[in-house]
């Protein structure tokens, strides 16, 4: 009967990590929808960066609401002829700080003609 008890506790654990891999994906697709949202959007407007951050800010809202988009920060470049958009992602690990997730996502979009 105990070793029923732990097995079943270890099995737990692991469908709750795997749950945790799924989330955070989702997650991070989330993260690269928005940059890409963000960049095409900037690229033809002429106030690329309020445009790409007003854009990020509306797809994450849609994609990724609570906690998990509070760990999102966006940021836009206008260079020249591109608009780079950055995302610095972090995560909250369901397991403590050992299994949180940390990234930085960019996006990218050449200048359409005006």
């Amino acid at each position: 009967m105990i070793s029923l008890v732990v097995a079943t506790g270890i099995v737990l654990v692991l469908v709750t990590a795997l749950l945790q891999v799924i989330v955070f994906q989702y997650g991070k697709g989330a993260v690269r929808a928005a940059l890409d949202e963000a960049a095409r959007s900037a690229a033809r407007s002429p106030t690329s960066v309020a445009t790409c951050q007003e854009r990020a800010a509306n797809v994450l809202g849609d994609l990724l609401g609570g906690e998990m988009g509070d760990g999102v920060v966006v940021s836009c470049t206008d260079d020249a002829d591109r608009v780079t958009v950055t995302a610095s992602v972090h995560f909250e690990g369901w397991f403590g700080a050992l299994t949180d997730y940390d990234a930085t996502l960019r996006a990218s979009a050449a200048k359409e003609d005006r």
